[in-house]
């Protein structure tokens, strides 16, 4: 994280481009999936880091997610891409008004109210959602972007609140 936080612009770019290729990859065989993975389990691993966060957040690479979590066949590559969100919108410092955080609110919510009943599913959609609401909030509250930046659409707190109810309701049980 140290050695990408400290990359010049050329080096920097160079590197985004060949992550965003590797994950827009098309291909469908085994290692095409197994490379997507390890791509993202690395993502996860420099997340961590404010300035790689706030970088990788502001980039092209926001949008690439967004579309392997809508596109991807393999859940086991979508859930990773919501972990590599969640831990962007987590450590990020600074969050562009074009990043297109309504846009991953709203995909989000969809999948897990088309997976409501699937709990795995919801374990993996639900922090990078959280996440997101979470730092919308944050940036409102710091007066640092105005209230129509990002639209969150009512759907994502009735989704997010039928979840922590049910949730309970399975913690009483």
């Amino acid at each position: 994280a140290e050695k990408l936080s400290s990359m010049k612009d050329m080096d920097w770019n160079d590197f985004l481009q060949r992550v965003c290729s590797l994950l827009d990859s098309t291909e469908k065989n085994t290692g095409a999936a197994r490379s997507k993975l390890n791509l993202l389990y690395y993502l996860c691993t420099v997340a961590v880091h404010k300035e790689v966060a706030s970088r990788l957040i502001s980039s092209q690479l926001f949008p690439i997610l967004i579309q392997q979590l809508r596109a991807a066949a393999n859940w086991d590559i979508r859930a990773k891409v919501a972990r590599v969100i969640a831990l962007l919108a987590l450590h990020t410092s600074e969050l562009g008004e074009n990043v297109p955080v309504s846009e991953a609110i709203i995909l989000l919510t969809e999948l897990i109210r088309e997976n409501f009943r699937n709990s795995k599913l919801k374990q993996c959609l639900l922090p990078a959602l959280g996440e997101l609401l979470y730092l919308i909030a944050s940036k409102e509250q710091k007066r640092e972007h105005p209230r129509e930046c990002w639209i969150v659409p009512s759907a994502a707190y009735t989704v997010l609140m039928r979840c922590l109810r049910e949730g309970v309701r399975l913690f009483h049980c």
